[in-house]
Parts: structure tokens; C-alpha cells; sequence
């Protein structure tokens, strides 16, 4: 019982600071509201510490709270399932989440919606902690619709730009696209399992090996493989895999913290989470797994190449996330659960700081985000950068930093993999190391290094925000750099404190299921020698020359010779202009389903509404009656003699009908 005292309290923390500062927020101002909102996600990160600990010790808790909705033989509860795989998101969703609310402080300081952005993004921490900590599938989608409709806020947070507005709509059609396929897999499960708690789905998913399901005559589906499908497309929407991924890079139009919230520890990530909680299904279908790996890898690899032309601080690191989360679906789809949750952690530490650590350099130029008005940095900003180069490390998988162990593991259990689709992964995963390298370094070098291009006049492609400023930036007040440093830490120590109980111990115990057909994270386990032997291994091996690769063309090509970028970009021509243009999604999405829905709407207006409602039926019954009246007017004229005429002729006409007959 004083455990489920301190699940509640995890969750319910940061919903009081959110209810009470919504509403409010005005009246207690803004010293009171922030550290509100930051006592509650303080109080929920301590207990996940506690909730953690304790859960390491073998104590694990799968309980209902209380009982939501019954109807027939179905029970739909409110639960807590504490696991491993559960106390890990807690642990890193609340201490990412109390980062930036720290940051907050500084960042959104002289914004008049100050109030309103801490409770929301206290309110978007309860969400997520509910999805995870959740122990059915029905309170993971209350979760899961959450984060999505607080994200709308946040993105439209500026609701003032339009860039925000059709930023946010953007993102909640997007998701309700992948949220469609996700509520097919719910009802799929239900049907099958007649239950949505996780024990009960998970204990009869062997017997869903048989089944099959006959969307038309003559045509037979695995129901494991439709499900897990359904459910991934979900996931697809919410972790933003191609071709769902177009919203993410446009919520870059919210504020920096709700970005490095949304894109490093909470939103993008509860897909993976999702996917992983749910590997007793997916290791039921192996052509579902290799739908997972190939579309992973096609997300890690191209999203990886729009960073290398993006100008957009932040938009660099949103693709970065897009890519990375491509390494993460790929790792679950060759039934590598624990090396994409692993990398989850560690990617929700470093991108968080890059992040922050770009939230820092926008601050102290006055709001500019082109990289191509910056340069020069670290003289200015000595902590920002230092930060920075330790994030940038972490990303590019350079040991020892955490992102090295977490994505070497990945690369390792792709090769070692026979699901479907695993060449091509593993291709575009080993790719994805080069240019993870070059862009990455590609902003370190231009923001930091290179000549003072801030005071420069703005020019026609600048940024959407930037502005001409003279005055030498400065390092960001205590408030934002004291959480780039404790973000820094972690993405220092992570990847050495975890890579061996997560990828080859116990850790997450029965939180995630592995048959044997799928044999990856054996293997790797059997060649497992110690952490200082994966160092060393890495250090000998392909993806750690490519990403010192990656980063020796950054230097070359941004600090030695700053004039090559161009030329290559005039010799490579159309394949510039099709990333440029994103591969043409965007414009496809515009044209096709925004535009087709826009000529439907205009066809089912012009010929449906105007033509068969307005012009058949309503006007059509007016002409009738006109019509109809018409007619009766030259017989109902009021005469007497035409009256009695009619009457004789009537007559007339009754008698010989009863003669003739």
C-alpha cells in the first residue's frame, strides 16, 4: 500500500502543479507558479528514483487503482505495471521533465504566456507518466490521445504566427492518422483476447499464433501479424517514422524546452515504449517485424541526410531526432528491445542537451536561429559550448560517451539479425553513423567556431526570427546552464553505467519477451567480453572510422575550406533540391491529400449540397408545388358556371364508365 502511495504520488505530483498553476497562475505570478510546477515534477522524479530502487530490488507491482468502466464481462480499469521497462521511463521522462522546467526559468522569461507554458508542460509530464506507468491498453491510449492534444498546445503555443498554428494542426492530423491504425490494433486485441489488460493479453498472445483473419473471401492474414502492424502504425505517428514523420520538424515552431521535451525523452519516444511493452505480440510475426526494421531503417538513414542541409539550428537537431528514432525502431524490429530502450535513455539525455544547448545560442543572439548568422560561440558562451561538444560527441557515437554503446549495440544486433529487411537495415544504419557524424559536428562548427557572423546585416534567407544586433552575446543565466551541465553528465556516464546490465544482464527481467527464432540479443550476449573489450572492440570496428570520418569532412568542409560546402551544392544539383525539399512529402501531402480533400469538399459541395440537396430536393419540391398550383389555379377560378361545367362533366364522364362496364 505505501508503494502504490508513492506510484500515485509519481503521477499525480505534476497534475497538481499543473491544475493549480492553470488556473491559477495569474493570480499567484510567476515565482510562484514556476517553482509550483517544479516542486511537483522535483517531488514525482525523487519518488521515481525511490520507485526504481525499489523495483531493482525484485519488487514489481501490477495492480488496478479503481475500476473505470464495466460492461458485460469487460472491466476497464485505471492500473499501475511497475517493471523495469516502467521505472526506467519514469526515471528518465521526470528527471528530462525537471531539466526543463529549471530551464524554463531563463528561456521563457519575458513571455507573457509564462504561466500557461508551466502548466502545460507539467500537465504533458502527467501524461506521459500515465501512459508508461500504465497496465492496459486502454489507459496507454488515454496517455498516448494526452500527450498528443498538450503537444497541440505547446506547438501552437505562439498562437499569434500562423507558421505555429499550421505547425500544430499539422502535428494533431498526422497523429490522428497513426492513432487510427492504433485504435484497429486495440479493438483487434480486444476481439481476440476479449481483455486489454497487459497480463491477460500477454499470457494468451502464444494461442494468437494460430489465428487468422479473412478480410475478403479467398484472402488469409496472421491476426498477430495484423495487429502488430496496426499497433506499429501508431507508433509510426507518434515516433514519427516515414511517411508519418512530416509534423515533427515543423513543431520546431514551439518554444526550445517543449521541444527538447517533446523530441528527447517524452512524445517521440512512446512509440518505442509502446512497441517494446508489446513484444510478446511482435515476436508472434516475423513479417511484422520486418516491416518494423525497414521502415526504422529508412527513417535513420534519409531523415539523417535532410540534417546535413538544414540551416535551422533546431531544425538540425529534429531531424537528428527523426533519424535516431530510426536507429530505435530499427533495434526493435530485429527484436533488439533492450538496446532500443537502452538507446531511448541515452538519446533522451544527449538530445535534450543539444537542445537546451541550442535554446542557450537563440537566447543570447537575440532569437536568431540560422546557423549561417552565428559562428564564433564558444568565446562568448564557454558552458553552452562545452556542453554542446559533449552532446555532439554522445550523438556521433564516439566513445566513451553514451550514445557509442547504445548505437554500437544497435549496429551489432542488426548484423546478427534474420528478420526480414535486415541487410538493408543494417546498410542504412552503418550509413547513418557518417552523416549522424557530419551533421552534428556541422552545427558545433558553425555555431561555435569559424568567424562572427552575427553582427552581419540580415539578409533575404535568414532566419525566421533573426535579427540584426550588435551587442556580443553572453553566456545564458545559471538557471539554464546549471541543467545543460547535469544533462551533460549523464550523457558522459550512462552508456558505461547501463550497456551491461541492459544489453547482457537481467535488467529488465520479464518486461520484455525474446523468442529464440530471433536470436540477436543472444549472440551478442555470447560475444560479450566486458565493457573495456566493447570499447576496444568499437574503437577497431567500421561505424566508429566512419563517424571520425563524419566529423574530419565537417572540419574540412565548415573550418579549412568554408567556400567547398557551396560548390558541392552546386554540383550536386537536383539531389540538393530534392533534400531541400524533403523528398517532395510535404508538397505531396499539400497536393494530394490536402488538395484532394479540398476538390472532394468542393465536389461534394458543388454537386451534392448545390446540385441533389439544394437543387432536387429543395428547389426541386418548390417547382413541384409551383407546378402543382399552377395547374389548380386555372381550375379553382371562384365561377359558379365553371364549377357547375365541372360537375357535368364529371358526371357525364361517371356514367359512361358504369355503361361501358
Amino acid at each position: 500500500m505505501t508503494m502504490l502511495r508513492l506510484y500515485l504520488l509519481v503521477a499525480l505530483a505534476p497534475l497538481a502543479g499543473a491544475v493549480v498553476v492553470g488556473l491559477f497562475g495569474q493570480r499567484l505570478g510567476k515565482s510562484a507558479s514556476h517553482w509550483l510546477c517544479i516542486l511537483g515534477v522535483a517531488v514525482a522524479t525523487v519518488a521515481s528514483f525511490v520507485v526504481w530502487r525499489d523495483v531493482m530490488a525484485g519488487h514489481t507491482f501490477n495492480g488496478d487503482v479503481y475500476t473505470w468502466l464495466r460492461s458485460g464481462d469487460l472491466r476497464l480499469t485505471i492500473g499501475f505495471l511497475i517493471d523495469p521497462l516502467t521505472a526506467t521511463m519514469m526515471l528518465v521522462v521526470t528527471f528530462v521533465s525537471l531539466m526543463v522546467h529549471v530551464y524554463t526559468i531563463g528561456y521563457m522569461a519575458e513571455d507573457p504566456g509564462y504561466t500557461r507554458f508551466f502548466s502545460y508542460i507539467s500537465l504533458f509530464t502527467f501524461s506521459m507518466l500515465m501512459l508508461v506507468m500504465s497496465n492496459n491498453v486502454v489507459q496507454l491510449f488515454f496517455g498516448w490521445e494526452a500527450v498528443g492534444l498538450v503537444s497541440y498546445l505547446l506547438i501552437g503555443f505562439w498562437y499569434t504566427r500562423p507558421t505555429a498554428i499550421y505547425a500544430n494542426l499539422k502535428a494533431f492530423l498526422v497523429n490522428r492518422v497513426g492513432d487510427f491504425g492504433f485504435l484497429l490494433g486495440i479493438g483487434l486485441i480486444l476481439a481476440a483476447c476479449g481483455t486489454l489488460d497487459y497480463a491477460q493479453v500477454f499470457a494468451r498472445a502464444p494461442g494468437l499464433a494460430t489465428l487468422a483473419m479473412a478480410p475478403w473471401p479467398g484472402a488469409e492474414w496472421a491476426l498477430p501479424t495484423v495487429i502488430c502492424i496496426c499497433l506499429f502504425i501508431g507508433a509510426m505517428g507518434k515516433s514519427a517514422q516515414v511517411p508519418l514523420h512530416v509534423w515533427l520538424p515543423d513543431s520546431m515552431e514551439g518554444p526550445t524546452p517543449i521541444s527538447a521535451l517533446i523530441h528527447a525523452a517524452t512524445m517521440v519516444t512512446a512509440g518505442i515504449f509502446m512497441v517494446a511493452r508489446m513484444s510478446p505480440l511482435f515476436e508472434l510475426s516475423d513479417t511484422a517485424l520486418g516491416f518494423v526494421t525497414v521502415v526504422g531503417a529508412t527513417t535513420a538513414l534519409f531523415m539523417a541526410f535532410l540534417g546535413i542541409v538544414q540551416n535551422d539550428i533546431k531544425r538540425v537537431d529534429a531531424y537528428s531526432t527523426l533519424s535516431q528514432l530510426g536507429y530505435m525502431t530499427v533495434a526493435l524490429g530485429v527484436s533488439a528491445y533492450s538496446a532500443a530502450i537502452f538507446h531511448l535513455m541515452t538519446h533522451a539525455f544527449f538530445k535534450a542537451l543539444l537542445f537546451l544547448g541550442a535554446g542557450s545560442v537563440i537566447m543570447a543572439l537575440h532569437h536568431e536561429q540560422d546557423l549561417r548568422r552565428m559562428g564564433g560561440l564558444r568565446r562568448y558562451m564557454p558552458v553552452t559550448y562545452w556542453t554542446a561538444v559533449a552532446g555532439s560527441l554522445a550523438l556521433a557515437g564516439i566513445p566513451p560517451f553514451a550514445g557509442f554503446f547504445s548505437k554500437d549495440a544497435i549496429i551489432e544486433a542488426v548484423h546478427l539479425s534474420t528478420v526480414p529487411g535486415h541487410g538493408y537495415a543494417y546498410f542504412a544504419v552503418m550509413a547513418g553513423v557518417f552523416v549522424t557524424a557530419f551533421y552534428s559536428f556541422r552545427l558545433l562548427f558553425l555555431a561555435f567556431h569559424g568567424d562572427e557572423r552575427f553582427h552581419a546585416p540580415e539578409h533575404g534567407d535568414g532566419g525566421a526570427h533573426g535579427h540584426g544586433h550588435h551587442e556580443p552575446p553572453k553566456e545564458s543565466p545559471w538557471v539554464v546552464t546549471v541543467p545543460l551541465v547535469l544533462l551533460a553528465i549523464p550523457s558522459v556516464l550512462a552508456g558505461w553505467l547501463f550497456v551491461e546490465p541492459m544489453l547482457i544482464g537481467s535488467y529488465f527481467g520479464g518486461s520484455i519477451v525474446i523468442r529464440p527464432e530471433h536470436p540477436a540479443m543472444w549472440d551478442l550476449k555470447a560475444e560479450w567480453h566486458g565493457v573495456g573489450a566493447f570499447i576496444q572492440h568499437g574503437v577497431l570496428s567500421l561505424p566508429f572510422w566512419l563517424a571520425l570520418g563524419g566529423i574530419v569532412a565537417a572540419w574540412y568542409c565548415y573550418l579549412v575550406n568554408p567556400a567547398l560546402p557551396e560548390r558541392l551544392k552546386r554540383i550536386a544539383g537536383p539531389v540538393y533540391t530534392l533534400l531541400d525539399n524533403k523528398y517532395y512529402f510535404d508538397r505531396f501531402n499539400d497536393r494530394f491529400f490536402a488538395g484532394g480533400a479540398r476538390r472532394l469538399g468542393t465536389f461534394l459541395s458543388d454537386v451534392g449540397d448545390r446540385t441533389i440537396i439544394d437543387g432536387f430536393f429543395v428547389n426541386g419540391t418548390a417547382r413541384v408545388v409551383g407546378w402543382a398550383s399552377a395547374l389548380l389555379r386555372h381550375i379553382q377560378t371562384g365561377y359558379i358556371y365553371h364549377y357547375a361545367f365541372t360537375m357535368i362533366v364529371g358526371l357525364f364522364a361517371l356514367l359512361t364508365w358504369w355503361i361501358v362496364r
